[in-house]
C-alpha cells in the first residue's frame, strides 16, 4: 500500500508525497498540468522547446488541488480524480492490465505473430465509460474513433499492407483525446516503446504506459478545438508553407533518369496537369549516398533543375539516414572525424540500408544536427527546392538497430531504446534549420518516421500504403487523426505505392487527394505506372480537372494554415471536430470537412456511383449542381466515375484562383454561397518569412443578397491586381 502523507504548493507545482514514492502535478495554465513522478521535473522534452506556464492562483485543501473551476482529488496508489465544474472528468483505476503472456508464448508457438509481449515499467489506468470516443495517436491504421483497440508507439517500417489490427506504424504521436460526458485530453510525453489500450483488454478501462523512462503525461480541459490549441501551443505549431507547395506533386520510385523526368514533365503539360513538383528517390543519388548526384543518370543535374524552373517545375529529392561506410565519401569521412555516428560499445555502429554497409548519424547531438542541416547546402545550391526525409525510423536491412546502440547527447548517453522515436523527428528538425539557414525561405521537409512536435519542422505522409481500396478508405481517418495530433500538412500517397492500382481507383484517390494538404502521387518500383496518361485519355481528363480543382481552391487552403498558425486547428478535419454534439459525426469514416466551408464525401468502394452523404446541421450548398440541402439528415447522391460529392456550407465565401499560378497570383475571386456571409482571406508573398515582419493583407469581405463588398482590413503587401465576387446561385 503506498498511502498519501502530504500535499506541498511550491509556485505552480504541487508535490505529492506518498510513503514509497514522489509525484508532482504542475499547473501550467488553468486548462492544462503536467502529472509526473518525482525525477521528470527536469527532464528535457524533445517535443516541447518553451515553458507556456502563466500564473495561477492554486490552493490545497486536505488532499484535493483547487484551481479555477477545477480540482483533482489524490487519493493513495496515485489515484487521481479529475473534476471540472464539480462533473467528473477522469478517474484512475487501480491498474489490472495485464499482457497475458502465457497465451502470447503459446500463440507464437503455433505461428502466430504477437507484436507485444513488453513489460512495461509503469502504467496508468483510467476508467472509460460507454459513450466515450477517442481520437488522435496520428495515423495509426484503423477508423476514426480509437476506441477498442490498442496501439504501440514504436516507429515501424512495414511494407506490407497495414490493416486494423496493425499496432505500430511510422509515427509515434502520444496524444489522444477522450470525448464523452466531459472531454480530455492526454499526451505521455515519453520516447522509449509505449502501449495505448482503449478498452481492447477491458471495455471499461484505457491504459496507457512505457517500457522505459518516466511517467510523465499532460492532462488537457476544454471541448476537443481548445484541447488541440492547447495541445499545439505546448508542443508547436507547423509554420505557414511555401504557397506552391500546396500544388501538385508527382513522385515515383524512381525516376532513372534526366530523360525520364522530362518527360515526365512534357506529358504533364501535353494533358494540362499543373506540376509543381517533382521528388527524386533514391537512384538520382551515386551508390545511393546522401548528397550526391548520379553523373550517369544525371548529368549536370543543375541544367536539368533550370530547365524544369523554367517550365515551372521544380525537383525534391530524397535522404535517408543511413551514411554509406565508404573512405574517401566525404560524409562518411567529415562524420568519423567528428565523432557524428551512433556507436555500440564505443565503435562506431554499422548495419545496411540502400547504399550497403551504412553508418547512422547521432541527431541527439546538437552539432550532429547543425552539421546535417548545413550538409543541405549542396542540394539548395544546385536550386532543389525541398527534403525528402525516408528510412528514418530508422529502417535497416540487417536486423532492427539494437537497443543498446549508444546516442551520445549534450548532456549525457542516450541508447536506442530510448532515441529511436525521436530519430525522425530530430532529423527534420537538422534538415528544417539547415534549409532555413542555406536560403531564408520557408523550408519543405517530408518525413515518414516523426514523433510529438514534428510539425514544427516537416509535412508528412502516411508511409508505405498500397493500391487497395482499404487504404483508399483508411486515409480519411488517418489524415483526420494526424491533424487533429497537431500536424496539419499531410497527405496519403495519391493512387497507393505498392500493389498495382487500376483506372477507377486511381481517379477515386486523386478525388480525395486534392483536398488533403499534401497533394502526392507515388507508386513503388515494380507496380504498375500510375501517371494517369499510363491508362487512357479520360483517365487523364479526369485527372486534370481534379487537379485544376485544387489549385482553385489553394487560396483557401492558405487561408487554413494561417489559421492553424494562430490556432492550432488543423485543415483537413473530421465531421466531429466542427459538430461535437453530432452524434451522427462521432465515428464518421467516409466524409471529412476542408476547414469549416467545404464538405467532401468522396466514392471509396469498388463500383460504386451513387452513395449515402450525412450532412450535419444548417444549409448545404453542391459544389457542382448549387441545389440546397437541408442538414440533419442522410441524402443519397450521385456520383459518376468523373464526379465527386462536395458540399459547401451556406453563407460560405470561398476563395478561388482563377488559374495555376500560384506562386505569383495576380486575381482573386471570392465566391459566396446562400443569403449572407463574412470572410477575412489572408495574402503575402507565399515565400519566405517577411510575414513575420507584417508584410501581409488581410481582405474582409461580405455579401448581403446581391451586394458584396471588398475592405482591406489591413494592408502590409501588394494588393491583387484583380480582385472579382462572385454570387453563387
Amino acid at each position: 500500500m503506498n498511502k498519501l502523507v502530504n500535499l506541498e504548493l511550491k509556485g505552480n507545482i504541487v508535490y505529492l508525497n506518498f510513503e514509497h514514492s514522489k509525484y508532482f502535478v504542475k499547473v501550467i495554465n488553468n486548462d492544462l498540468v503536467q502529472i509526473a513522478q518525482i525525477e521528470a521535473i527536469d527532464y528535457k522534452s524533445y517535443a516541447i522547446d518553451n515553458d507556456i506556464s502563466v500564473e495561477v492562483d492554486i490552493k490545497i485543501e486536505d488532499n484535493v488541488i483547487l484551481f479555477d473551476n477545477k480540482k483533482i482529488v489524490v487519493n493513495d496508489e496515485f489515484l487521481l480524480e479529475i473534476y471540472e465544474d464539480n462533473i467528473l472528468v477522469s478517474k484512475d483505476k487501480i491498474n489490472d492490465f495485464c499482457n497475458e503472456r502465457e497465451q502470447n508464448e503459446l500463440l507464437e508457438l503455433e505461428g502466430h505473430s504477437v507484436q507485444d509481449n513488453d513489460h512495461y515499467k509503469f502504467m496508468v489506468s483510467k476508467i472509460l465509460n460507454d459513450n466515450d470516443y477517442i481520437y488522435g495517436l496520428g495515423d495509426k491504421t484503423g477508423f476514426l474513433n480509437k476506441r477498442c483497440y490498442e496501439y504501440i508507439n514504436w516507429n515501424s517500417d512495414l511494407p506490407q499492407p497495414q490493416v486494423d489490427s496493425f499496432k505500430s506504424l511510422y509515427k509515434s504521436i502520444p496524444f489522444f483525446m477522450v470525448k464523452g460526458n466531459k472531454t480530455y485530453g492526454i499526451f505521455l510525453d515519453n520516447t522509449y516503446k509505449s502501449v495505448f489500450n482503449f478498452g481492447e483488454f477491458k471495455k471499461d478501462s484505457l491504459y496507457f504506459g512505457s517500457t522505459d523512462g518516466l511517467l510523465n503525461y499532460y492532462f488537457f480541459f476544454g471541448d476537443m478545438k481548445k484541447i488541440i490549441a492547447s495541445y499545439t501551443t505546448l508542443t508547436g505549431r507547423c509554420p505557414l508553407p511555401q504557397r506552391r507547395f500546396l500544388g501538385y506533386h508527382q513522385c515515383r520510385w524512381s525516376y532513372y533518369t534526366k530523360e525520364e523526368v522530362l518527360e515526365l514533365v512534357g506529358n504533364c503539360e501535353k494533358y494540362n496537369i499543373p506540376l509543381e513538383f517533382v521528388h527524386l528517390d533514391i537512384d538520382y543519388m551515386e551508390k545511393y549516398k546522401v548528397f550526391t548526384t548520379s553523373d550517369e543518370r544525371f548529368p549536370n543535374i543543375e541544367q536539368m533543375i533550370e530547365e524544369l524552373k523554367a517550365k515551372g517545375v521544380k525537383i525534391i529529392c530524397i535522404i535517408d539516414p543511413g551514411v554509406k561506410a565508404e573512405e574517401e565519401y566525404f560524409v562518411y569521412e567529415e562524420g568519423l572525424e567528428n565523432g557524428y555516428f551512433a556507436t555500440q560499445n564505443g565503435e562506431v555502429y554499422h548495419n545496411a540500408v540502400w547504399p550497403g554497409d551504412s553508418v547512422f548519424p547521432q541527431f541527439t547531438l546538437s552539432s550532429t544536427r547543425k552539421w546535417w542541416g548545413g550538409l543541405t547546402k549542396k542540394l539548395t545550391d544546385i536550386g532543389v527546392a525541398g527534403i525528402w526525409n525516408d528510412m528514418n525510423e530508422p529502417a535497416s536491412f540487417n536486423g532492427p538497430l539494437p537497443l543498446d546502440v549508444e546516442f551520445k547527447a549534450d548532456d549525457r548517453m542516450m541508447y536506442h531504446k530510448e532515441v529511436h522515436n525521436i530519430y525522425g523527428h530530430l532529423m527534420a528538425e537538422a534538415t528544417y534549420k539547415g534549409i532555413k539557414e542555406n536560403t531564408g525561405l520557408r523550408p519543405f521537409v517530408i518525413t515518414r518516421a516523426c514523433y510529438a512536435g514534428s510539425q514544427k519542422y516537416t509535412t508528412a505522409w502516411t508511409g508505405d500504403n498500397h493500391s487497395i481500396w482499404a487504404h483508399l478508405e483508411m486515409a480519411i481517418p488517418q489524415v483526420a487523426n494526424l491533424g487533429m495530433s497537431g500536424m496539419p500538412f499531410v497527405g496519403t500517397d495519391i493512387g497507393g505505392f505498392g500493389s498495382d492500382t487500376t483506372k477507377e481507383l486511381l481517379i477515386r484517390w486523386v478525388q480525395l487527394g486534392i483536398f488533403s494538404p499534401l497533394c502526392r502521387n507515388h507508386s513503388a518500383a515494380g507496380t504498375r505506372r500510375q501517371e494517369p496518361w499510363t491508362f487512357d485519355d479520360e483517365t487523364a481528363r479526369i485527372y486534370s480537372k481534379f487537379i485544376h480543382l485544387r489549385y482553385k481552391l489553394i487560396p483557401y487552403i492558405y487561408d487554413l494554415f494561417v489559421e492553424h498558425d494562430r490556432t492550432g486547428l488543423p485543415v483537413n478535419r473530421p465531421l466531429v471536430l466542427n459538430y461535437p454534439n453530432d452524434e451522427n459525426t462521432f465515428n464518421l469514416n467516409d466524409e471529412f470537412m476542408l476547414g469549416n466551408n467545404i464538405l467532401v464525401a468522396p466514392i471509396v468502394k469498388v463500383g460504386q456511383t451513387r452513395r449515402m452523404v450525412y450532412l450535419p446541421e444548417g444549409k448545404w450548398v453542391c459544389y457542382d449542381s448549387h441545389k440546397v440541402y437541408e442538414g440533419n439528415q442522410y441524402i443519397i447522391v450521385e456520383a459518376k466515375l468523373d464526379e465527386c460529392p462536395i458540399f459547401i456550407k451556406y453563407n460560405s465565401i470561398i476563395p478561388t484562383y482563377s488559374n495555376t499560378n500560384i506562386e505569383n497570383p495576380s486575381e482573386i475571386v471570392f465566391e459566396c454561397y446562400g443569403d449572407n456571409g463574412e470572410y477575412k482571406h489572408y495574402q503575402d508573398n507565399g515565400l519566405d518569412f517577411n510575414y513575420q515582419k507584417g508584410e501581409y493583407n488581410i481582405y474582409k469581405v461580405t455579401f448581403n443578397g446581391n451586394e458584396s463588398n471588398v475592405e482591406l482590413a489591413y494592408n502590409g503587401y501588394e494588393k491583387y491586381k484583380s480582385i472579382k465576387v462572385k454570387l453563387v446561385k
